[in-house]
């Protein structure tokens, strides 16, 4: 399953809203916020900005020191939330453990937060009411969609239970009629109950804790790995694509899976939030 493929078709339509919404004066513009200069994030943080500017969406890009105050990192929310022309708020975690991550996340309107991650947002999915939903996850779906996957009665097991990734995308798939398995550290007979799965969701990025190897996937299964790990400088997720890949119907590689489409839902959930605030969308 080819991310880069799947994204650059999104991306077509996103250019589209981007000129329609031009011609209303509205201009998408995405704030982001990162706190220290941690090697990943700032990667992360240089290709959201790179790419939202590829398609026309600006952006402001806040670099702030590590040592930055609760306070003034409230300031800054604040003051985001009241400019108009900012209609989306990304703050890159993880944050500094001095800083209170949920009370962060929580300062921004509803309306701009465009990882999906206020409690405002997240009941609002688990009520079948979303209005902006987490990257990952509606990448994950967008990408199921893109590959006409039927999951209506199918078993997916998901390895993850964060609330960026294993809750929200469990719920999304529980509304395709899915039969839902979260994994965990604490699970017991893993291997049994992924060898039993229609599609495999897995979300660790530590290749030393675990690794997704042939003999736990079943015949022409779907494999979805969202997991990154560096080692020796390459980049590689959960599963152990050269001996997998022959096994199953479908899986996606790292790089270029699931990543490309992360960000491209980044700069859908910015237009639909620009939207949202022009009270233009349902």
């Amino acid at each position: 399953m080819d991310g880069k493929l799947v994204s650059q078709s999104i991306m077509k339509s996103l250019k589209n809203e981007i000129s329609e919404l031009s011609k209303h004066n509205i201009y998408p513009c995405l704030a982001t916020i990162l706190v220290g200069n941690d090697t990943a994030s700032v990667s992360y943080i240089n290709n959201k900005q790179k790419t939202a500017n590829s398609i026309g969406i600006k952006t402001f890009d806040y670099r702030l020191d590590e040592e930055i105050s609760q306070q003034d990192l409230t300031k800054l929310v604040h003051k985001l939330n009241d400019d108009n022309n900012v209609h989306g708020i990304l703050i890159q975690l993880p944050l500094k453990e001095h800083l209170d991550k949920f009370e962060v996340l929580n300062l921004i309107r509803p309306e701009k937060d465009v990882d999906g991650l206020t409690f405002i947002n997240c009941g609002l999915l688990f009520n079948n009411k979303p209005k902006l939903i987490p990257c990952t996850p509606i990448g994950v779906m967008e990408l199921l969609n893109y590959y006409n996957i039927q999951l209506d009665g199918k078993v997916v097991s998901i390895i993850n239970r964060s609330n960026l990734v294993g809750k929200p995308l469990s719920t999304l798939l529980l509304e395709k009629n899915s039969t839902v398995i979260i994994c965990h550290s604490h699970t017991k007979n893993i291997v049994s109950l992924l060898q039993s799965s229609d599609v495999i969701i897995t979300a660790i990025g530590n290749r030393s804790k675990f690794k997704l190897t042939k003999d736990m996937v079943s015949e022409n299964s779907i494999v979805i790995d969202i997991g990154t790990s560096r080692i020796n400088g390459k980049l590689l997720g959960d599963v152990d694509f050269e001996n997998v890949k022959d096994k199953v119907s479908y899986i996606t590689p790292v790089p270029g899976g699931v990543g490309p489409m992360t960000i491209t839902m980044l700069l859908k959930n910015t237009i639909r939030a620009a939207k949202i605030l022009n009270s233009i969308y349902p």
